[in-house]
């Protein structure tokens, strides 16, 4: 069983506030981190999908003062949205009583569709968001790398017997997600349409959105194409990566940048079942750099904003964490070959963003520097360093010779990537709630 390193945040929200709210793309294994929480602890599980739990909570009220002294863990918590009327009082009548903490565990699968149910509950509920498996979990050397890369993070996907039962369980998915989930939801959009709208996202894999292109190649108008993308953020499904917000006093892009979050599902919408295909696909960069980035997303601690840089001169940094307590951003080239460079736009990037630290990802292990103040580095050591939001040691002397002689993987070839997939991190309003990823 591959652990899960939200668990131990889940248990310290849980040890401070009353509620806590998970969300999370379907099947990324929510249920199965809730039930091994709760095993310890007096519970009771309701699956709010099945008739016969739901039941159980027609007296909201009733239901909530009978297991006063459990923890209640409601599962898909969005199918019963007159309990949030109730949750609040039951909360505040616990903490007059003695019972402050660690009272009710939410599981949703719409972060919108939660966030708002659960705005009453500001200051009683800790938010958090638990992604598919991500390096840090899943991949412990560079051939489970690759596999995650093909295959996602989906745990059902990821642990497959083989490529192509993946690739059939993922296709499945894809259709459950489309045709059943919008519409649970109160969105009634035909299912071949939010099909075509996620092909071409996975075909644009990190390109910067452009609703009137995208709604010119579907045959719709751009207000329902931008109203589709809207649908797919909220289900988790994907993402839009903000640009870098700081005044600079250059002309940046404003645009965001859009994805499909997970690469195994945006390899399924491509058709792209096993490596050496995947190698030789026009994606095959923007793939790669959406990989990177959603992990060094999932990696990064609370508090973290991510974005990315581009210039209309040229300047351009595939992704810019700005970690919490660091005096600086941190600076993120992604490349796909296995002797990588730097380009001149990252050069000139870095000269506007003046980062505290800089580094190329690159499908390698082996940390070496490129140029003064940069060094390559692999995903697995930097989503590390990340998570600690700490940087890495400097390379020692004589990496790079080192990293110029390691073999490359079977089937791979140079290249260089393209501008691809980011994930959001979006600078939030005060007092909203904000689903932590950690």
């Amino acid at each position: 069983m591959i652990s899960r390193r939200l668990a131990s945040a889940v248990e310290a929200a849980l040890a401070r506030q009353p509620a806590v709210g998970l969300v999370g793309l379907r099947q990324t294994g929510k249920t199965t981190l809730a039930l091994a929480i709760s095993a310890a602890r007096d519970s009771v599980y309701l699956d709010l999908e099945n008739a016969r739990d739901r039941a159980q909570v027609a007296e909201p009220q009733e239901f909530l003062d009978f297991h006063r002294d459990r923890l209640v863990v409601l599962d898909e918590v969005h199918q019963a949205p007159e309990i949030f009327r109730e949750l609040r009082g039951a909360i505040d009548r616990g903490r007059r009583s003695g019972r402050r903490t660690g009272r009710y565990l939410l599981l949703g699968s719409a972060s919108a569709s939660l966030l708002r149910q659960t705005q009453s509950l500001a200051g009683r509920l800790a938010p958090l968001e638990l992604g598919p498996f991500d390096v840090l979990e899943a991949a412990r050397d560079g051939e489970a790398e690759r596999v995650l890369w093909l295959r996602g993070g989906l745990p059902e996907s990821f642990l497959a017997e083989d490529d192509p039962t993946s690739l059939e369980w993922r296709e499945d998915f894809l259709t459950s997600i489309l045709a059943r989930d919008l519409p649970q939801f109160g969105v009634f959009v035909a299912h071949e349409k939010m099909r075509r709208l996620s092909t071409m996202l996975a075909h644009r894999q990190g390109g910067l959105w452009s609703g009137a292109a995208i709604a010119a190649g579907l045959g719709m108008d751009t207000r329902t194409v931008n109203r589709y993308l809207g649908l797919l953020v909220d289900l988790l499904f994907a993402r839009r990566l903000p640009p870098y917000a700081a005044n600079l006093g250059k002309r940046s892009v404003k645009s965001p940048k859009v994805y499909i979050r997970d690469s195994g599902l945006a390899h399924a919408l491509l058709g792209i079942g096993e490596y050496p295909a995947l190698l030789g696909h026009p994606v095959v960069g923007g793939s790669w750099e959406g990989f990177v980035t959603e992990n060094l997303i999932a990696a990064a601690p609370r508090g973290t904003a991510a974005s990315f840089y581009r210039t209309s001169h040229g300047a351009e940094c595939d992704l810019v964490l700005e970690l919490p307590g660091r005096p600086r951003p941190w600076a993120i080239e992604v490349k796909r070959g296995a002797a990588p460079r730097l380009s001149r736009g990252f050069h000139s990037a870095a000269a506007d963003l003046s980062p505290e630290r800089a580094f190329l990802v690159y499908p390698g292990d082996t940390r070496f520097p490129l140029s003064p103040g940069v060094e390559a580095i692999g995903l697995r050591e930097l989503a590390a360093a990340v998570s600690r939001s700490d940087p890495p040691a400097p390379a020692t002397p004589g990496a790079r010779a080192r990293a110029g002689r390691a073999p490359r993987a079977r089937g791979e070839a140079d290249g260089r990537t393209t501008s691809a997939a980011r994930s959001p991190g979006a600078r939030r309003a005060a007092g909203d709630i904000i689903f932590h990823r950690y």
